[in-house]
């Protein structure tokens, strides 16, 4: 029942159908009336559950997360392959494509309730989620990374690995500060420069890990959301002076990047040129495909990257299994794997977890209800449970290091006690 993925066209009619989603909806579903009311079972047949993904398969930057999309074809292949869930096939119709765009993310969320009429969103991966709220007033439970503030607090949205941007009273994810305090023999004496896009996603980021690496014992002499969300700046030259005389004058021990790709190319490009020769990390470049080109990856070369699930080098049977799915839902083919699949494959994995739990009555109410006392173990992404998972993070996490054209891990995966977030 897999439908193909949607295209750049999709997205754009999406786009058309916002004005009039915005007055009303079919079968009685608007703003005055969230959901199809009590027992709703909206995209629930005998015999299957209908899902949908929104994903930013393009970017203005070029910065794309559309293997997200492969990711959760991968596992609902599997699921489908072994019977369904609790006797129905999941129908994936594949991720709408929001550009990065919060326009395009809230057409897209109205065109899957309203046209497609999905029982759940599964992947949401993007930088911006402005049809949370869309989504939680219909009752659409949805699944995703965990990075932006919405994953944290509302009833129906769930972060594959928890709420990883916590509000006051919830708690932070330590792997990625515990883990550069290992590479460096420890964190007191040491400093470290954070920086990051200015976008919202970017001002938590800094608030969050700020915070994480000062409890865990650094001097943390940068921390900014500066760099333009919208574009790579073409000249490094002012953000690598700051960062470099952040420290008392001096350079800081290490420098974490909370950017995307095409903005972390430039950034460690820029800072190697100025010389410099400390520890250099962000949590986004696990992606063999960067390889390709001999620039990237000379620019990031010895870059440590933070990871929220099992290193694709772990010997874990999980972590074979994965890889088998994502070879079949490439129709056969050995594809270089990233974190991306693995962001779309455990947010349907989650997904199908808390659904199989639900029983053969399949509603939302009763898909809440379940997902209220649910927990599992050793899973991809560590221990898992609801609604833990909505306020705070499960906690797990490995660090590698582009080593000579190869991901090497640096930091075995583990899990840390995460602490209060204030």
């Amino acid at each position: 029942m897999l439908r193909p993925i949607r295209t750049l066209a999709a997205a754009a009619a999406a786009l058309a159908l916002v004005s009039a989603c915005n007055s009303a909806s079919t079968n009685g579903t608007g703003p005055d009336k969230p959901g199809d009311g009590p027992g709703n079972s909206r995209g629930v047949t005998a015999d299957s559950i209908k899902v949908g993904g929104i994903v930013s398969m393009t970017s203005a930057s070029g910065y794309s997360k559309k293997d997200t999309d492969l990711g959760a074809k991968a596992r609902y292949m599997r699921a489908n392959a072994e019977g369904g869930v609790n006797g129905r096939k999941i129908d994936y119709l594949g991720a709408e494509d929001d550009g990065q765009d919060p326009a395009k993310n809230l057409a897209a969320a109205r065109k899957l309730v309203q046209q497609d009429k999905v029982f759940a969103v599964s992947p949401m991966s993007s930088v911006t989620f402005s049809g949370a709220d869309f989504l939680e007033q219909e009752k659409v439970p949805t699944f995703g990374w965990g990075t932006l503030p919405s994953f944290c607090g509302p009833k129906h949205i769930y972060g594959f690995n928890g709420c990883l941007v916590p509000t006051p009273g919830g708690t932070l994810n330590q792997t990625w500060p515990e883990g550069i305090a290992t590479i460096l023999g420890g964190a007191q004496g040491k400093s470290v420069a954070v920086i990051a896009n200015d976008s919202d996603a970017g001002k938590f980021g800094i608030r969050t890990f700020q915070q994480g690496f000062t409890s865990a014992g650094f001097t943390v002499s940068y921390a900014k959301a500066s760099v333009p969300a919208t574009a790579v700046p073409s000249d490094w030259s002012a953000y690598v002076k700051e960062i470099l005389e952040s420290n008392g004058g001096k350079a800081p021990d290490a420098v974490v990047s909370v950017m995307q790709t095409p903005n972390n190319i430039g950034l460690f490009t820029a800072l190697k040129r100025s010389g410099y020769k400390g520890l250099l990390s962000d949590p986004t470049d696990y992606d063999p495909g960067l390889l390709a080109k001999d620039a990237t990856k000379q620019a990031l070369d010895g870059v440590h990257v933070l990871l929220q699930f099992q290193p694709f080098e772990s010997t874990d049977p999980k972590m074979a299994q994965f890889k088998a799915d994502i070879k079949a839902a490439a129709g056969g083919r050995d594809v270089p794997l990233n974190m991306h699949m693995l962001t779309g494959y455990m947010s349907a994995d989650l997904f199908l977890s808390i659904a199989r739990k639900a029983g053969k009555d399949l509603t939302v109410e009763s898909f809440q209800s379940a997902a209220q006392g649910f927990s599992d173990t050793g899973t991809l992404v560590g221990d898992r449970a609801e609604p833990k998972g909505q306020k705070d993070s499960f906690g797990c996490g490995a660090l590698v290091q582009l080593k000579n054209g190869a991901y090497e891990v640096s930091v075995p995966f583990e899990c840390h006690e995460p602490i209060p977030f204030k």
